[in-house]
């Protein structure tokens, strides 16, 4: 009996095309553009009411849906000093409470009807959408007259989303990305209100009438445009206009003034020290012109070519050649009166020097080089060809529209933006590149650790550290100092505590904790179980005078064994385990790393809050380890305020005290009368809480 070998399908498979003639007639590259036709949109129609609104009308009767959108200059531009963080929060409460109806009933009312409303504040304008079935149009103007004219600001309301705003802003100051982009803004635009971001301070102090005195300032039909998109007629939709917002007066105030933005002769670097962070942030860019500029069709081609997709040259070289990053961009901003470019990526700590060279490298090659005409004409079809895609809907339209005209644009430029687009040639582009993206002139921002990163930037370009809140910092700042923890140890006794994990308000697991005496110190242990995620148990030893010993962790996360045990001698601590990261369970091993006087595991600070010499404006930073990373790094517990809680337990008068330093900021409620016991707590980044049960 012949035996036969058996080669696998795919490989038959190659085989036999090989040596097929068919194989000549595939083609090697592909077809020729076809020309350009204009994109096909409905008719628009302007009209302008008595009380200066502008309403465009762009019929469309292929859906049948209506969008509606509402936009005037009213957004963060426009803060009033000291206040940032009104434009957006007075947006966030237009649809909380309007004409007749409170925030739950306007909800009712739109989702009943399967439609929706929202509204928002970006950096020049203030938007209102609502989106409906042809059949409901009369409910979405009501809707909208509602929130644009005689909204209500809740008091309750905007506590509610004072809390939000406030746990947004805290899980920003954590996530590197956030804080590249707040110090990139402040840097690159300085005093211009582009500069400037909402922050704690801001937030807390914005009151009701800040709220409305903006709405009656901003919020005027003559600076405002209606753009009606979608399932209806002209005739009719002016008539629905009308009566919604014929009677809206008054004039909007007018454009405060600016200060110019910085011009930089060289590149500067602001290195932004996080410690112990393992990757880098890299912002690079600078300012470039209005968006009525006739060169931004150049940049806007220039910029696809650098960076603006993945077969773009940034993600290319930077990624698929260098293996830095997993993705590096570029983009260009519009705004109305000063635009931005930014390239970005994240890379690893040990590669920030190289990938910041080489992606100057590709925005210097850009401006200097002439342009592959191959490569331009790719580009510039991936951009041509989308945009059809981009006003697909009602609402889409009628975005675009509302926002040319705002821009202060060409009346024209939706329905000629591709053919503006495809005239223009790889010179052009190359000169916009060379005007607006400027290498050796940029502004670049670093989010890193800086004990690591400082040297080695300083050979690109001057250098200054900041840490995350944008204080200065010398090189003898970036060494977490130790010093003997100040505790009312008299106080320490041992003691247990129960607490209920809550998710949304619904119980989801427990925490046990206990304080217990160890031979001549201490041993905190905790056991933890959030439903089937994670099953955790902690045993930390530390002596007397609070001089750590040792860590043991063990448990599972998702179904996998974790472990983590630390040692602690002389001075350093080292360990070793298997912890969950961002990638999955991630090895952790470390040896000797250094423990100033007074550093704490991060396992054991919980237990230890109690025993802080608490009042009304305390502020305390620890040196902690990171335990999970092996780092130690300075973390600020600071009381917020003073505030009446209620749990299960009962209501409480505590200290809200934030926590800043980590990579996972939160905020603990500490009882204010002793033993100051912790009454609830969690992360800034999910909606988390451990509840106090006994």
């Amino acid at each position: 009996m012949r035996r036969h070998s058996l080669l696998p399908l795919a490989l038959v498979a190659s085989a036999s095309l090989a040596a097929s003639p068919l194989v000549a007639q595939f083609p090697t590259r592909p077809p020729a553009a076809m020309p350009l036709e204009a994109a096909q949109f409905p008719p628009f129609a302007e009209t302008i009411l008595e009380n200066g609104l502008r309403v465009i009308v762009v019929s469309n009767n292929k859906q049948p849906v209506l969008s509606l959108t509402l936009a005037m200059p009213g957004g963060a531009f426009y803060d009033p000093a000291g206040k940032s963080g009104v434009a957006e929060m007075m947006a966030g409460l237009l649809t909380k409470g309007a004409g007749n109806r409170d925030a739950d009933q306007i909800s009712a009312a739109i989702e009943g009807v399967g439609g929706s409303l929202s509204a928002s504040a970006g950096t020049d304008f203030l938007t209102l959408n609502t989106a409906v079935l042809n059949g409901d149009r009369a409910l979405a103007f009501e809707l909208l007259a509602d929130a644009a004219l005689r909204p209500t600001f809740p008091t309750s309301e905007l506590e509610l989303l004072r809390k939000q705003t406030l746990s947004a802003l805290a899980l920003q100051n954590s996530q590197p990305a956030a804080i590249a982009s707040r110090a990139f803004a402040k840097g690159l635009f300085g005093d211009h209100p582009y500069g400037r971001s909402a922050d704690e301070a801001s937030v807390t102090a914005i009151t009701r009438d800040d709220l409305v005195g903006f709405h009656s300032q901003r919020m005027r039909p003559n600076q405002a445009v209606l753009v009606i998109a979608g399932a209806i007629d002209t005739l009719e939709a002016r008539q629905l206009a009308t009566s919604a917002f014929g009677a809206w007066g008054g004039v909007a105030a007018g454009t405060p003034a600016t200060r110019a933005a910085p011009q930089r002769m060289r590149n500067e670097i602001l290195l932004v020290h996080r410690p112990g962070s393992v990757q880098s942030n890299l912002m690079v860019g600078n300012t470039t012109w209005t968006a009525t500029d006739a060169r931004g069709y150049a940049l806007t081609l220039a910029n696809q070519v650098l960076g603006g997709a993945s077969d773009a040259r940034l993600f290319q070289i930077l990624r698929e050649q260098k293996g830095w990053t997993y993705g590096s961009y570029s983009s260009v901003v519009r705004r109305r009166t000063l635009g931005s470019f930014v390239a970005t990526a994240e890379v690893r700590t040990e590669v920030t020097d190289s990938a910041l060279v080489e992606l100057l490298k590709q925005m210097r090659t850009l401006s200097a080089e002439p342009m592959p005409v191959e490569e331009f004409e790719r580009q510039k079809q991936t951009l041509v060809g989308r945009f059809p895609l981009e006003i697909e809907t009602a609402a889409q339209v009628a975005s675009q529209v509302a926002g040319a005209r705002l821009l202060g644009l060409a009346t024209d430029y939706v329905q000629t933006y591709r053919q503006r687009l495809a005239a223009v040639t790889p010179e052009q582009a190359r000169a916009a590149a060379r005007q607006g993206i400027r290498a050796d002139a940029a502004y670049i921002v670093v989010v890193g650790d800086a004990t690591k990163l400082t040297d080695r930037l300083k050979a690109i370009a001057p250098v200054s550290v900041v840490d995350v809140d944008g204080k200065p910092l010398v090189n003898d700042d970036l060494e977490v100092k130790g010093g003997a923890l100040d505790l009312d140890r008299a106080r320490m006794v041992p003691v247990s505590d129960s607490f209920t994990v809550m998710v949304q308000g619904q119980p989801f697991g427990f925490q046990v904790t206990s304080l217990e005496r160890d031979g001549d110190g201490w041993a905190y242990r905790e056991r933890s179980q959030l439903a089937t995620v994670v099953q955790q148990q902690t045993d930390v030893r530390f002596g007397a005078d609070l001089t750590m010993r040792s860590t043991r962790q063990s448990g599972r996360f998702q179904g996998q064994d974790m472990r983590l045990e630390l040692s602690y001698a002389n001075g350093t601590v080292s360990g070793e385990g298997v912890t969950p990261g961002a990638q999955g369970m991630s090895p952790v091993k470390f040896e000797g790393v250094a423990t100033p006087v007074g550093t704490v595991d991060d396992n054991l600070v919980q237990g230890l809050l109690p025993y802080f010499k608490w009042t009304a404006d305390a502020s305390f930073t620890v040196a902690v380890l990171a335990s999970g990373k092996g780092v130690v790094e300075p973390r600020t517990y600071r009381v917020a305020a003073q505030e009446e809680i209620t749990i299960p337990l009962g209501t409480f008068n505590t200290y809200r005290v934030t926590v800043s330093g980590g990579e996972q900021p939160g905020t603990y409620w500490v009882e204010v009368a002793a033993p100051h016991r912790v009454m609830k707590f969690g992360p800034a980044s999910a909606p988390i809480e451990f509840v106090r049960a006994r």
